[in-house]
């Protein structure tokens, strides 16, 4: 199975909270190669283990989630940050996603929408806590300039008509599962579209996809 492949490390300074959630990792089929308890032995246990998705925590002991994140990203593009945190504060979850996360959910969340948003996350679609999309998708439009928006076709011929369209419901934050319906094609088929939309534009993840797209003004059509 698919969740058996994936290859985890968990990052969190409580002991009792990060021993709770590798075991229910693993006993859910994920492979939990590491745990961590600071952003140091993260970022030392991270380039050892090269696991695929990393379920970290802001607030630990230095560098910093935030930092964490930006380095792992660094060293490796194509690994996933799932952001566990007790914090749900709008600056706390601009900043990680600033850094590259693509994911956040919050403590309160469940054992099974925890599992359940690991596996989205290893399978490519982006989630976030109910509520903090459009939060972080308003960002981005404040961000932007409507002035400056341009036509993603005319910039970038080699997309085709597809991918311009799934690009389109990406700046809206549906996940890849939405879009599949709405297109009434396969997951894999969007994942595919995305994944040649990255390579394109040479970007590393929806994050920036995203921020790109609504720049364009994508998210408005």
């Amino acid at each position: 199975m698919m969740q058996e492949q994936v290859r985890l490390m968990v990052v969190d300074d409580h002991p009792m909270w990060r021993d709770a959630v590798e075991r229910d990792l693993a006993a859910a089929g994920f492979d939990v190669v590491a745990v961590a308890a600071s952003g140091d032995e993260a970022l030392a246990r991270f380039r050892a283990t090269t696991p695929q998705v990393v379920v970290l925590d802001l607030q630990i002991p230095g560098p910093s989630g935030v930092e964490v994140t930006a380095e792992v990203l660094r060293q490796d593009p194509s690994a996933r940050v799932l952001i566990l945190s007790a914090s749900g504060e709008q600056a706390d979850v601009l900043e990680a996603v600033k850094a590259g996360a693509t994911d956040y959910l919050v403590k309160s969340a469940s054992r099974e929408e925890l599992i359940a948003a690991v596996r989205r996350v290893a399978a490519g679609d982006t989630v976030f806590t109910p509520g903090l999309a459009g939060l972080v998708l308003g960002e981005f439009r404040r961000l932007s300039d409507p002035a400056g928006a341009k036509d993603v076709a005319a910039d970038h011929p080699e997309l085709t008509e597809r991918e311009t369209e799934v690009l389109r419901m990406v700046a809206k934050g549906l996940s890849y599962k939405q879009i599949a319906e709405r297109l009434v094609i396969s997951h894999r088929t969007v994942q595919n579209h995305v994944q040649n939309t990255l390579s394109k534009l040479q970007m590393h993840n929806r994050v920036e996809l995203t921020r790109y797209a609504i720049e364009r003004g994508l998210d408005d059509e």
